[in-house]
């Protein structure tokens, strides 16, 4: 597949090996892909990462009840393909799988349920490593805890390699083999390191154990590390702030169809200047000079919603925007507090973590992680 960026390919790398170090970690990261459309490569990572993860447990539609019960001291790895089924709208009655995702991110969460056939009140943990792979975003609560992969299609001309399950299985069952007998022993010196981290927070929590691996990696893996941390990171709240002016953007668009008598349609024009003329929105300032109709088509292009001639009472046509483009949009996103809504059941230097690094494993083992000292190619 095409990974979005270099240091996308060192986290999804990074984030393969912490799986092998799960028992001894404090935190279990998310790796979010995501993708605008289908044909993205996200299912394409989940076949990777299923033959390289420890313990993988692949599933599209699974209960809560059989993910509680495989969970224990050495849990599996989850990989949950088509997200929307839990967190979309087909999602049904899986909001318990849905906050078992939630709490497995930090370890002693446990979710409790009445079990056995003397209904004792019982623990079960939630704590496992998971990738969710899903067209658009995850809910917020997931995203916070994940590293994010934001897929793209390939371009023409743009090459990889192909996925064919009699070679490449085998071969990434060998990295995987590889990756288990160097960190499996290192659970111990996993577990007592301290890494300095870029980030703090949630942030740091989520790609500590990504850091851990590179640190016991050495080379120039701990400094790669760190710095994917922050880029990606930093691209993350830069994604926040632009859906949060999204969501601006739709509820100043239906304050000014209530102001205009909730017509049918507005002219692009007309409801552009609406826009700008509001002293307290942002808009004015968008930009170089101002919110344009580029602009605000662009905007709204992630929710499906765009300009298109329309003829209005004189008779006269106008590139507008039509009332009923926005409906669903103002129903997700910014619905109406009026109405009922359903209730919903910056910086270290990076360096070297202190005192002597643990040695891997000797023999026929590489010194390092899998892919020698200068550690893997970046191909794609």
């Amino acid at each position: 597949m095409v990974l979005p960026s270099e240091e996308a390919l060192t986290a999804v790398t990074l984030w393969v090996a912490a799986s092998h170090v799960q028992p001894a970690l404090q935190h279990a990261p998310r790796l979010a892909v995501v993708g605008p459309t289908k044909g993205c490569g996200k299912s394409r990572v989940l076949d990777v990462l299923h033959e390289t993860v420890s313990r993988p447990m692949m599933t599209v539609n699974t209960s809560p009840a059989v993910v509680f019960r495989i969970i224990g001291e050495d849990p599996p790895t989850l990989l949950v393909d088509e997200a929307d089924t839990i967190f979309g709208p087909k999602a049904g009655d899986k909001e318990d799988l849905r906050g078992l995702l939630n709490a497995g991110h930090q370890r002693n969460r446990p979710a409790w349920r009445i079990s056995g056939p003397e209904h004792k009140p019982t623990a079960f943990p939630t704590f496992a490593m998971a990738a969710l792979a899903g067209i658009g975003d995850l809910p917020d609560t997931i995203m916070d805890r994940a590293v994010v992969l934001r897929m793209q299609k390939r371009k023409p001309g743009e090459k990889v390699a192909p996925f064919r399950s009699r070679q490449s299985v085998p071969e990434l069952n060998a990295l995987r083999d590889r990756l288990a007998a160097w960190l499996t022993p290192l659970r111990g010196a996993a577990h007592r390191l301290v890494p300095p981290m870029p980030v703090e927070d949630r942030a740091a929590d989520t790609w500590e154990p990504l850091v851990i691996v590179a640190d016991l990696a050495g080379g120039h893996w701990p400094a790669q590390a760190r710095a994917a941390c922050l880029a990606m990171t930093r691209n993350e709240v830069a994604q926040d702030e632009q859906t949060t002016l999204k969501t601006r953007l739709l509820r100043d668009i239906r304050r000014v169809f209530e102001q205009q008598g909730d017509k049918e349609a507005l002219r692009s024009h007309d409801l552009l200047a609406a826009l700008i003329q509001d002293a307290e929105a942002p808009w004015a300032e968008y930009g170089t000079k101002g919110l344009n109709a580029y602009h605000l088509a662009n905007l709204l292009r992630d929710f499906g919603i765009s300009p298109a001639n329309h003829r209005f009472e004189n008779g006269r046509q106008a590139k507008a925007y039509a009332r009923n483009q926005f409906l669903d949009a103002w129903a997700r996103y910014c619905p109406d507090p009026a109405q009922p809504t359903p209730a919903a059941g910056e910086t270290v230097v990076a360096r070297r973590a202190q005192g002597k690094q643990p040695t891997p494993p000797s023999g026929t083992l590489p010194i390092g992680p899998p892919g020698g000292p200068a550690g893997p190619r970046p191909t794609r």
